[in-house]
């Protein structure tokens, strides 16, 4: 069965996604700008927002950074139909306090709240917290109990649990299951051990921006595991850049792509605290010269005409994405574009 095209974009959390020296788009993280591109966004006809959870920027210590729940919370207030995503890394959080703030959302929201699992993959982020740090399958051993807890107490069910990482005695949090059973899971990452945990415990996998095929062959991988049979959908991360012909598309990724240029050193000190297992960053690596955006970006293949672009998310969608989370630079110039042009040639005519 596939599932409605839903459009979503992901948050300007820690500034700009393609390039940070760019003069058409300053690097604005504040929660005035995020507000006004969320709010435009619903407006707009998009269905989701993710908000990537960082403490400090990932890419520039100076830069500003959005912090996530706090600022879902506020969004859950000020939204009337949008989605909001919000992402975890579940070492920082009690899954105790964490399930409570997630109700607490999906109360204000009414029902319209997700959690998005994710991997840490800034070392530095936890190390200079005084915060453990394990190797990548042990990140996902700890996760895959947190998440395991999570999804009962948002459930309201009454818990008691002993297991290697928590201890829960006689733990129930209300209001829960007000307006469904508990608000979406969706997991990220493309590792054996994030497939086998998205399987067991997600609703959406995320995937990174990555062509077609690779992005088929890995639904094909995920859906043969016999707990997500029925259930599981699909997610795609891409940097879109629309124009009216694809010569024009191109001629902007590459303005785009040599202003990224001037952000290697920002990039190199990135990688240097990031986990040398992460399988986002070894692709992305590889890519990185012929590619921009976070996650994968213009890997996906949305650069191009309008036509081209609406051809490419038909295929996907056929393939089994359902949510496509996009990125865009300037963010909210070419949101309004895609929502004008590509959004009503597959079907979902955006808003004027």
């Amino acid at each position: 069965m596939t599932h409605p095209l839903r459009f979503g974009i992901w948050a300007a959390v820690h500034g700009s996604r393609a390039a940070h020296h760019d003069p058409d788009e300053p690097d604005d993280a504040t929660w005035s700008r995020n507000r006004a591109l969320v709010l435009e966004a619903e407006a707009l006809g998009y269905d989701a927002v993710l908000v990537a959870q960082h403490t400090i920027n990932p890419y520039d210590e100076g830069r500003d950074q959005l912090e996530a729940w706090t600022a879902s919370a506020a969004l859950a207030a000020l939204t009337r139909r949008i989605e909001i995503i919000t992402a975890i890394k579940p070492g920082l959080y009690h899954p105790v306090v964490l399930a409570k703030m997630a109700l607490q959302i999906e109360h204000v929201s009414e029902g319209r709240f997700g959690i998005n699992l994710v991997n840490a993959w800034n070392r530095a982020e936890f190390e200079r917290a005084g915060l453990p740090f394990p190797a990548h399958d042990e990140r996902y051993a700890y996760g895959r109990e947190w998440i395991g807890l999570v999804d009962r107490l948002i459930r309201g069910e009454r818990v008691t649990f002993e297991g290697r990482h928590f201890r829960i005695k006689d733990y129930q949090l209300k209001p829960a299951g007000t307006f469904r059973a508990r608000p979406t899971i969706y997991v990220g990452g493309e590792s054996e051990p994030a497939r086998d945990l998205v399987a067991d415990h997600g609703d959406v996998w995320f995937i990174n921006g990555q062509p077609h095929d690779d992005v088929a062959a890995l639904i094909a991988d995920v859906s043969r595991r016999p707990a997500a049979k029925g259930r599981l959908r699909y997610g795609l991360s891409a940097f879109v850049i629309a124009r009216e012909t694809d010569a024009e598309a191109q001629e902007e990724h590459a303005r785009l792509l040599d202003l990224s240029r001037r952000d290697d050193a920002l990039r190199a000190e990135t990688r240097a605290r990031t986990d040398a297992a992460s399988v986002m960053f070894a692709k992305t690596d590889a890519a990185s010269s012929r590619h921009v955006g976070t996650n994968g970006g213009t890997a996906a293949g949305l650069v191009g005409s309008y036509d081209t672009i609406a051809d490419r998310i038909q295929a996907f969608h056929a393939a089994g994405v359902e949510l496509f989370m996009l990125q865009f630079q300037p963010f909210e110039r070419e949101m309004r574009l895609f929502a004008r042009e590509v959004m009503p040639r597959v079907g979902r005519p955006g808003a004027a």
